[in-house]
């Protein structure tokens, strides 16, 4: 009882948000809490505890002597490592947290290398094969998908990146030299719009679940999957964009210094933590543009789910929601 009386005297659901979500600024908070990249060389361990205290949380059942700063920390920890649908553990690379050491990477690589052909499709390749292990590790885990669904989204995502970035590198060799900077973040852009429908094509073909304000399952459908779909493409998109649009100005009027041609060799790193500081603030920033929890309104669902809807719930049920993946 005395485990019990913790939970009562706290007043604490652990599930809460800590801030609102329905605000801007509440979703910013709530996503640099969770893609705090240091959460990356927290042990396995520890993250296991983490998984333990929030499920004992849960379950009504607060170790003695727990405080508040341990059981928030414990469930950030959780949300950063651990699938918010199937409670398994993502792998490293997949996860949000990895997403600023990861990308600035790969980032930083694809704005250094972007003269020659052979490089431009080497870090593509290397962008496209990271970020199908993102969409994959994030999607929504109620839909399934095949190996040989993972490797055709994987394919044409990368045959997208490739034709964009190889396709504009040429066009762009006799334009002003800054357009052939901003080309990777047009095949990044492109690349985007095919692998991430392709990576969850599971959700279009056979819809998501949709609930009501209280979480009770109402049906599955299609034009959910496709609004949230839709909103992590275009979330994905500005996460790039101002490190891969401003960035390449930068390095453009930074070269024409004397000193900068002295130091050719430091510019790829300069370019990876230059990176790093935009994708800092980018990733959370990005992930916060629309809701986690997103609604539809039951007029734009598919007719039958509508139907079906209205015959059990009459007028009670104005919009569905749902999980919209990362």
């Amino acid at each position: 009882t005395h485990t019990k009386m913790a939970t009562v005297s706290l007043g604490f659901n652990i599930d809460s948000p800590r801030w609102d979500q329905s605000t801007f600024v509440g979703r910013l908070q709530h996503f640099l809490n969770i893609t705090d990249p240091r959460t990356v060389l927290v042990p396995e361990e520890e993250l296991d505890r983490a998984k333990a205290l929030v499920d004992s949380c849960r379950a009504g059942l607060v170790p003695p002597g727990s405080s508040q700063e341990q059981l928030l920390y414990a469930k950030k920890l959780y949300d950063s490592a651990f699938h918010p649908d199937s409670g398994e553990k993502m792998n490293l690379i997949g996860r949000m947290s990895f997403q600023v050491p990861g990308g600035m990477a790969i980032t930083g690589c694809m704005l250094q290398f972007y003269r020659t052909v052979p490089a431009v499709v080497f870090w593509q390749w290397v962008n496209q094969s990271f970020n199908a292990f993102v969409n994959y590790t994030n999607r929504n885990a109620a839909s399934p998908i095949s190996l040989r669904q993972i490797g055709v989204a994987y394919v044409t995502a990368t045959g997208a990146a490739l034709a964009t970035a190889v396709g504009l590198n040429l066009y762009t060799k006799r334009a002003p030299p800054l357009l052939a900077r901003w080309v990777p973040f047009a095949a990044v852009a492109a690349a985007n719009c095919v692998n991430i429908p392709m990576m969850r094509q599971q959700e279009i073909i056979n819809g998501i679940t949709v609930t009501d304000e209280n979480n009770s399952e109402l049906g599955r459908s299609r034009r959910a999957a496709v609004k949230g779909i839709a909103q992590v493409v275009l979330s994905r998109i500005t996460m790039a964009a101002p490190g891969m649009i401003i960035l390449p100005i930068i390095m453009e009027r930074l070269e024409k210094f004397t000193f900068m041609q002295r130091i050719r060799v430091l510019h790829g790193p300069l370019q990876v933590l230059l990176c790093g500081g935009f994708l800092l603030f980018m990733v959370p920033a990005a992930c916060a543009l629309f809701p986690q929890r997103c609604s539809l309104a039951l007029a734009d669902l598919e007719v039958e789910l509508r139907d079906s809807i209205m015959a059990k719930h009459g007028d009670k049920v104005p919009y569905v929601y749902f999980n919209k993946g990362l």
